[in-house]
C-alpha cells in the first residue's frame, strides 16, 4: 500500500532506498502547507480525525466546516467538539498529532531495527511546526503586501492578530479594510495600538523595493473578498430544504470568484448578526 501510495503522489521518490521516511517527509511538508492555508483564511475543518487527513495534502470531508467571522483562536463550531479540541489555534497541533500517528503506520518500513525507526520518525515529525510555522508567515506576509524576508515579521504578523483579537475583529474583513485602505466602521482601526501598529507596518512596507500599489495588488490576490458566512450558508440550507434552490445557486455564484472584489460580493461580505451568533455545525452540514 505505502509503494501505491508513493507511486500515486510522490513518484519523485519512488527510486529512493530510503522512500519510506521521504514519503513520511512529503507527507509532513505537504500537510504543513495545507493547515497553513486554512489559517490563512479563517477555515475550521471541524473534523480533524486521521481518517480525514490525506497523503496527498488535500482537504476532505467538508461536514462540520466553517469560516471564522470574529477571530478567536478558540472558535470551534462543531456540535461534538464540546472541549474544542479541533478549534482554529489547536489545528497544526492536531496536524502534528496527526502526522505521529501516521508515522507510526510506517515504522516498520523506516527500519528493520524499531528503535532506529523510532528515531528516523522522531527527527522526520520535529520538522513540522517549524515547516508550518515558516508555511504560516509567509502566507501571512502575502496578506499584509510583503514580497521579502525580515526577522520581525513574525512580531508584526503576531502583534496584528493579537490586536484583531483583543478588539473581535473581523477577520476576513480586516485584511480585506487593510488591502483597500477602508479603516473605518472598525473598533479595531479606532484604536491607538492599531494606529501604531499601522506605523510599523508601513515602514516594512517602505523598505522593499516593490511599489506600495505593488503591495495592493498582492493583497488582493490573497485576501478573499468573500468566504461561505455561516449565516449565508444556513439561508441558503433553509431555503433549499424548503424547495428553493436560488438562494444556494446566488450564494455559489458568488462564491466561485472570491479575490475578485466586485461589488456584487458586497452584501455577503458583512458579518452575521448577533442573533444568528454562535453558530453551531454538524457533520450533514
Amino acid at each position: 500500500m505505502a509503494d501505491y501510495a508513493i507511486e500515486r503522489h510522490y513518484h519523485e521518490v519512488a527510486g529512493e532506498d530510503d522512500r519510506y521516511l521521504s514519503f513520511l517527509k512529503k507527507v509532513i511538508k505537504r500537510q504543513a502547507a495545507l493547515i497553513a492555508k486554512w489559517q490563512h483564511v479563517g477555515f475550521i475543518h471541524g473534523v480533524m480525525n486521521t481518517d480525514n487527513m490525506t497523503i496527498s495534502g488535500e482537504t476532505i470531508d467538508y461536514g462540520p466546516c466553517a469560516f471564522m467571522d470574529m477571530y478567536d483562536p478558540a472558535t470551534v463550531f462543531s456540535s461534538i467538539d464540546r472541549d474544542g479540541r479541533y478549534a482554529y489555534g489547536n489545528q497544526p497541533y492536531i496536524g502534528g498529532w496527526n502526522l505521529s500517528r501516521f508515522a507510526e503506520a510506517l515504522l516498520p518500513l523506516l527500519h528493520e531495527d524499531e528503535d532506529e525507526a523510532v528515531k528516523l520518525a522522531e527527527e522526520a515529525l520535529s520538522e513540522f511546526p517549524e515547516i508550518f510555522e515558516s508555511e504560516f508567515i509567509s502566507g501571512m506576509r502575502l496578506k499584509l503586501g510583503i514580497f521579502n524576508e525580515e526577522k520581525d515579521d513574525k512580531a508584526l504578523i503576531s502583534d496584528l492578530l493579537n490586536l484583531m483579537h483583543t478588539h473581535k475583529a473581523d477577520f476576513t474583513n480586516t485584511f480585506k479594510a487593510l488591502t483597500f485602505n477602508q479603516l473605518e466602521g472598525s473598533e479595531l482601526f479606532q484604536a491607538e495600538e492599531f494606529a501604531k501598529w499601522q506605523g510599523k507596518w508601513q515602514e516594512r512596507l517602505g523598505r522593499q523595493e516593490q511599489s506600495k500599489e505593488d503591495a495592493r495588488e498582492l493583497m488582493r490576490d490573497n485576501n478573499p473578498g468573500v468566504i461561505p458566512r455561516n449565516h449565508r450558508v444556513e439561508e441558503a440550507l433553509e431555503a433549499a430544504v424548503n424547495g428553493d434552490l436560488s438562494v444556494m445557486v446566488k450564494l455559489l455564484e458568488v462564491l466561485a470568484n472570491p479575490y475578485e472584489h466586485s461589488p456584487e460580493q458586497a452584501e455577503y461580505c458583512k458579518p452575521a448578526p448577533p442573533a444568528a451568533r454562535p453558530y453551531r455545525t454538524f457533520c450533514g452540514t
